[in-house]
């Protein structure tokens, strides 16, 4: 839209069923969007208009709620369906508090999508080879580039916690601070279109995909949450005593029963369960734990004050409004029903059956497609719109034939 256009308050509309565009950037059935595919408008968020530092021209960035032409936010928006998290929350006198950490990989182009990804070429002539996970020099070739993304970040306003080089090749880390969880979620969108842009002005390739190299750990978007009352601002998990409360149990034992029913939205594509099968920390699983990273479920160490549950399960490549209103929808019900989780499991362990979760975009998307549970918090409209979007997905990626198929398979008798 031009500035002018914006600045005029003219209303910007758009099909609905855009909502449910799928990746390749078809669309299911309009039944899935009200048949008629009629208009929303999208409204800015006034705390969300952000001039983009690395654009020359100068370009501007507004994030919108989808809203219905009537008024109402649009049960097709995650955005908006995180908002509704947020209020049931609200009505409690509560407010979840949220912080993610997103891993991300940092290659060369890579024109040629048959070809694997290789990282670039470092200011030594050589390629990066994996073994410079948590060094302080390993990003040395990449220092312009991040740079300009420490630059841009201050320039949105996006405060970062810690950056670092991860276990991957040419693999990396952000923690950002937590805080009001619609307001982390707009700001992990912002960092990952950061990313992919200031990384093109760079001639590199920023990838979000969960698992974008074989035999090498995934990138994920971990997820931190704690509740806390309104007004007090005191976290509900610890009590005067700074031991763990009741609030604290139920609301892992929401997360528990929520995991397996919400996985399609945690590993939203098939390249999910690449990085979910083979864990390096990665865990597919609804067991809890304290400090434990095998478990989907981990309780960090921490103050009683920030103590807190940290989601394992979502990938980088999870839309993050959707993946905190799962995460923090699962845990409300676990509070307002008194759910007690299973067991605390610590060191190695073998993960119980009902604890086990889908581990393929079929099986993960059965599960949501029967979930009573999904479409009590998010809708039936949601949730039907959203498995048929990512059949569409699943069924384009069956289509083609796989390198590994051609080469085992074609000699098979």
């Amino acid at each position: 839209m031009s500035a002018e256009g914006f600045l005029e308050g003219r209303r910007l509309q758009m099909a609905r069923g855009v909502l449910l565009q799928c990746i390749m950037g078809g669309y299911p059935p309009a039944r899935f969007y009200g048949s008629d595919d009629g208009d929303l408008a999208l409204v800015a968020d006034p705390q969300q208009i952000h001039r983009l530092p690395w654009s020359h021209p100068p370009r501007a960035l507004a994030i919108c709620d989808a809203d219905e032409l009537s008024g109402e936010s649009s049960p097709l928006s995650t955005r908006g369906q995180l908002k509704a998290v947020i209020a049931r929350y609200a009505a409690l006198g509560l407010a979840p508090v949220v912080a993610t950490e997103l891993e991300f990989f940092v290659f060369a182009p890579n024109p040629d999508p048959s070809q694997p990804f290789l990282p670039p070429m470092g200011l030594d002539g050589r390629r990066e080879d994996g073994q410079s996970a948590f060094s302080i020099s390993s990003n040395n070739g990449l220092r312009p580039f991040f740079t300009e993304v420490y630059e841009c970040m201050a320039a949105l306003a996006l405060p970062r916690d810690t950056f670092m080089h991860e276990m991957g090749v040419s693999q990396f880390e952000i923690n950002l601070l937590h805080g009001d969880a619609l307001l982390l979620a707009d700001q992990t969108f912002l960092f990952k279109h950061l990313l992919k842009e200031v990384a093109l002005k760079h001639g590199l390739t920023v990838v979000c995909m969960a698992k974008p190299l074989a035999r090498t750990p995934g990138s994920s978007m971990h997820i931190h949450q704690s509740v806390v009352e309104l007004g007090s601002g005191r976290n509900v998990f610890s009590d005067d005593a700074g031991e763990p409360t009741a609030t604290f149990r139920h609301f892992i034992g929401g997360q528990q029963a929520g995991m397996a029913d919400f996985t399609a939205l945690f590993a939203p594509n098939v390249n999910s369960y690449h990085r979910l099968c083979h864990p390096f920390a990665s865990p597919n699983n609804a067991c809890w734990s304290h400090d434990n990273r095998s478990a989907g479920l981990r309780i960090p160490a921490s103050a009683p004050v920030a103590r807190r549950v940290e989601n394992r399960l979502p990938g980088a490549d999870a839309n993050p409004y959707l993946a905190i209103a799962a995460s923090l929808a699962a845990g409300l019900h676990g509070i307002e029903n008194r759910l007690e989780p299973g067991a605390a499991i610590q060191g190695e362990f073998e993960v119980p059956e009902n604890l086990s979760l889908p581990c393929t975009l079929h099986a993960a998307l059965e599960r949501l497609k029967r979930s009573h549970l999904a479409k009590e918090l998010f809708g039936s409209e949601f949730i039907e719109g959203y498995v048929a979007s990512k059949t569409l997905e699943l069924t384009s990626f069956f289509d083609e034939i796989t390198p590994w198929e051609r080469r085992v398979l074609a000699a098979q008798a």
